[in-house]
């Protein structure tokens, strides 16, 4: 993958990431409902958007300190890379269970059709794969 894409997707991503997870975590922060009518996980005692809106942000901060030059593209490859899998690994937390319930037709009606914590899984996925993509064909 070539490092302009890689930049410019990942970018992206983060950036919407931390527009959605900030709408979310903004609506809990100020009206202490969540958005879009769906239950609110906590995880450590916060709703579970905050820490999303954190990765996310990081996600987005390393790909805009590369694509500035303070940071090496190779170093936001390897911070997204941490990053998103830890997002994997949270987001799936969440997700996992919402998925069973939906399987078994118990869960909610969701405004989006899924979980909101399913669309953060897929966004940290793909900036797992194109990050990995990216140190393996850059190897140095």
């Amino acid at each position: 993958m070539a490092s302009l894409t890689y930049r410019k997707t990942v970018l992206f991503l983060g950036l919407a990431g931390v527009l959605f997870s900030g709408y979310l975590s903004a609506v809990k922060l100020f009206t202490t409902a969540c958005a879009l009518n769906e239950s609110c996980p906590y995880f450590l005692g916060l709703p579970a958007c905050y820490f999303g809106f954190v990765m996310f942000l990081t996600i987005f901060s390393a790909a805009l300190l590369s694509a500035s030059g303070a940071i090496s593209i190779r170093a936001a490859a390897l911070a997204n890379t941490v990053v998103s899998f830890l997002g994997i690994l949270f987001a799936g937390y969440f997700t996992i269970p919402e998925i069973g319930y939906m399987l078994s037709g118990s869960a909610p009606r969701y405004a989006l059709g899924l979980p909101t914590c399913a669309y953060g899984l897929v966004f940290y996925t793909l900036v797992f794969i194109l990050s990995l993509l990216y140190l393996k064909k850059n190897r140095v």
